[in-house]
């Protein structure tokens, strides 16, 4: 744990307002959580007097020692490695994340990180907590992040990232007929019974909300874009795996393979391999840090997504060309068979 002492005054202008709000406007550096926290535990002394109160009314012209307290960080290796950087400046980098790269060091994934990249690429983040990485996509979830490269835009973006003005939408491809837009409200936790695992809530949890829409609807799955009110662990995936739509490819959430009946084997195949779930960060759209300009990036899906995009296609349009003037058809599963009965109108659509 690392300690510095830091000392001011109170502007007189500030009487009756918090005291944790003055200070984190004196000291943008830190996050006003974690100036609430350090009051709580005695670190902040006004006129001498230790205040734990992060709602005490300050008179103005107090003289404020605060005792400020930071974690030690791990030292992690700066490797070598191809960062797609499609936006950077002083303050913020913008990346698109590739398939298969995990963001943080952790169980299982000590090194070869999108971090042990950044601290290569640009040795000054070693000053940043994280590397000034904010929020994460989960390993095999492509697209775009944005990474703080200085602790005071750090500051402002995980306190966007809190109040919800960070605006993230993805692409997915899920499993299943989507009949239209809609929204999903569901708290989000940890699974009663598995821990390795996210799952929707009736009770606890945190809250959660995202906004579907549809795209393009296939013969048994859906093209759908999605926006994030908030941003749990695994949301999209939860949410729409909660609402019967999981996404085709999750390994965790995604339950068994549908195979429409009918299909070619080369099309079946395809869908049998996919073995990520097809998730792409599509659109990024914030306030610059420090700047205070609106800012807006967006970034194709990657080839397996447009692959796997264009096969649904071509397979649709091949079945209805086969069968075309047929009144009804069924569908197989990839473990056992249900029949669902579909009319002209159906196939049309």
């Amino acid at each position: 744990m690392t300690q510095q002492e830091l000392t001011t005054t109170i502007p007189l202008d500030k009487i009756s307002s918090r005291l944790d709000a003055v200070l984190a406007e004196l000291y943008p550096d830190y996050s006003r959580n974690r100036i609430q926290d350090w009051i709580k535990v005695g670190n902040v002394t006004l006129d001498g007097k230790v205040q734990k109160k992060p709602n005490f009314k300050v008179l103005g012209g107090e003289k404020v020692v605060l005792q400020a307290e930071l974690d030690d960080e791990v030292v992690y290796e700066a490797q070598e490695m191809e960062l797609d950087i499609i936006y950077e400046d002083d303050d913020i980098l913008v990346i698109n994340k590739p398939v298969g790269m995990v963001v943080h060091p952790g169980a299982g994934n000590p090194d070869g990180t999108l971090l042990n990249g950044l601290l290569f690429y640009s040795p000054a983040l070693r000053e940043v907590p994280r590397a000034g990485i904010v929020h994460r996509l989960d390993k095999d979830t492509s697209g775009l992040m944005v990474v703080a490269k200085t602790v005071p835009a750090q500051t402002h973006l995980v306190e966007q990232l809190q109040r919800h003005a960070v605006e993230r939408v993805y692409d997915a491809v899920v499993v299943g007929k989507v009949i239209s837009g809609g929204k999903v409200t569901k708290n989000i936790g940890r699974h009663p019974t598995d821990r390795k695992r996210m799952a929707a809530l009736s009770v606890g949890g945190k809250t959660a909300v995202s906004h579907y829409r549809v795209l393009e609807r296939f013969r048994e799955h859906t093209h759908v874009r999605v926006q994030l009110e908030t941003g749990r662990t695994h949301q999209i995936r939860v949410h729409m795996s909660s609402i019967g739509f999981p996404l085709v490819g999750d390994p965790v959430y995604g339950g068994r393979l549908r195979i429409p009946k009918s299909m070619m084997p080369e099309f079946v195949d395809y869908l049998r391999n996919f073995k990520r779930q097809a998730l792409h960060a599509g659109m990024l759209s914030l306030t610059h840090p420090i700047s205070g300009k609106l800012m807006k990036w967006k970034a194709p899906m990657p080839d397996d997504m447009l692959d796997l995009i264009d096969m649904l296609r071509d397979d649709m349009d091949d079945f209805q060309a086969q069968f075309h003037g047929y009144d009804e058809y069924d569908y197989d599963y990839d473990n056992g068979v249900e029949v669902e009965w579909v009319t002209d109108a159906d196939i049309a659509d």
